[in-house]
């Protein structure tokens, strides 16, 4: 690698990139080539521009393993119990990675639907992930994608067969544990929704309390024609965790894709999210809450390739910053010339409940269309004096009525789910983090 620092955890990279048996050549390329571009590039430092408030440094430092092959431990099994909602159409558990059927539920999975690991597709046929897999998620885009090429070894392989609708969500649980030692997860995921098709999806990631450990997932999805995915995400990893995660979506004409993230975990998150209009009359909505204390960062970025017209984004992320944590927002809307009609909203705003706490925030609009409406802003500040004077003049003590403005603030990016199960779990965990009585 190119920079020296680098070193300890270059000296267990080609350990833990070491080929599975069974993949096909073609996988077997691309993690080659994965390899070879992050020896090529190292990590990313805080002299790129994308990474300029994000250092790694305590990543590229770090001496991570692979995990133990026996996860079905009490403490795992605990901390999935807990990670689960109610009314899910199916479950599968990840555990450092990798798929533990034993703790997952797939008895009945309603009819067009498969789901299951990225390893056993590619060890069979493929027949999911041919086509999708390394397509969008370019190695050039980002260092910590080509780390993921060249040592991912499972994930969820999910496809909705055409004019499949389905109510119940399927939910992905992301469980990452090294018994005391530092361990390196790498989930690909792979999602295929059919023409015409409806899923939704929720996507939880927990781990170790008090563990430092690294998790690095990219997720594909391809939505064909009219179809539509509801993806809920929710980070709840451990304080001291790393999580860097990356989804890439291509949508079809007339698709809508939605994606609700929380991030409430970890040292240092990133969470990215790249849409690519491929087709009219596509939708694309994003909302995200952050909420991070003491020295936590938390970074969301996200990109919107208009390259088509006629197509609409609605886009609001809010972080709430207490002590001496830190945001980070980059949103970017790219309109292409050819794509006229455009509409798209974006909005960013951060509530400071502490001097020490910073947020860098970078709304971008890029347009090459005239005939678009197009709109980006960003907003940062305080409790508002006005709320917290109106619910004091009404008897409230004033601890009472800023837990209260701070709650009604994160709460209006939960109110818009349509997974009532991870609503009421959301709105629990908000309460409790706040001190609120449950409602």
């Amino acid at each position: 690698m190119i920079v020296t620092e680098l070193t300890p955890f270059a000296e267990q990279f080609e350990r833990l990139s070491q080929d599975p048996a069974h993949f096909p050549d073609w996988v077997q390329s691309l993690r080659q080539s994965g390899r070879d571009r992050f020896h090529q590039v190292g990590f990313p430092t805080t002299k790129w521009e994308d990474w300029r408030f994000t250092p790694v440094t305590a990543i590229a430092q770090g001496r991570f393993g692979s995990g133990p092959e026996n996860s079905a431990t009490s403490e795992i099994t605990e901390w999935v119990a807990q990670a689960s909602l109610a009314d899910m159409a199916c479950r599968l558990v990840f555990v450092n990675g990798r798929l533990q059927p034993g703790l997952s539920q797939l008895d009945s999975l309603p009819a067009g639907l498969t789901v299951g690991g990225l390893a056993d597709d590619l060890e069979a046929d493929g027949e999911i992930a041919t086509g999708v897999l390394g397509r969008q998620a370019n190695i050039e885009h980002s260092p910590f994608t080509a780390l993921n090429a060249a040592l991912f070894r499972d994930g969820a392989a999910i496809r909705l067969a055409d004019g499949v609708e389905i109510e119940a969500p399927l939910h992905l649980i992301f469980v990452t544990s090294g018994g005391g030692d530092a361990v390196c997860s790498q989930a690909r995921n792979v999602v295929r929704i059919g023409r015409e098709s409806r899923l939704k999806l929720v996507e939880t990631h927990v781990g170790a309390p008090g563990e430092a450990y690294l998790t690095n997932s990219v997720t594909e999805i391809e939505l064909g024609e009219a179809a539509q995915l509801d993806h809920h995400k929710l980070q709840s990893d451990s304080i001291a965790g790393y999580h860097i995660a990356t989804t890439y979506v291509s949508q079809a004409a007339s698709s809508r894709y939605r994606n609700h993230y929380f991030a409430f975990g970890g040292a240092l998150s990133r969470n990215e999210i790249h849409c690519y209009h491929a087709g009219e009359q596509v939708e694309t909505v994003l909302h995200g809450l952050y909420l991070v204390s003491g020295s936590q960062l938390a970074d969301c970025r996200t990109r919107i390739d208009h390259a088509m017209p006629n197509c609409v984004s609605h886009e609001v992320y809010k972080g709430i910053l207490d002590d001496r944590a830190r945001g980070v927002f980059n949103g970017k809307i790219l309109v292409y010339p050819d794509a006229q009609k455009t509409d798209a909203k974006q909005s960013n705003q951060a509530l400071l409940l502490s001097d020490d706490a910073v947020i860098d925030t970078k709304p971008e609009l890029e347009i090459y269309a005239d005939d678009v409406r197009c709109t980006h802003g960003a907003t940062v500040g305080e409790l508002d004096p006005k709320g917290l004077f109106y619910l004091r003049s009404r008897g409230i003590p004033e601890s009472l009525a800023r837990k209260m403005l701070i709650f009604a603030f994160a709460n209006d990016v939960v109110q818009g789910l349509r997974v009532e199960s991870l609503k009421r779990h959301l709105e629990s965990v908000l309460l409790a983090d706040h001190g609120l009585p449950s409602v």
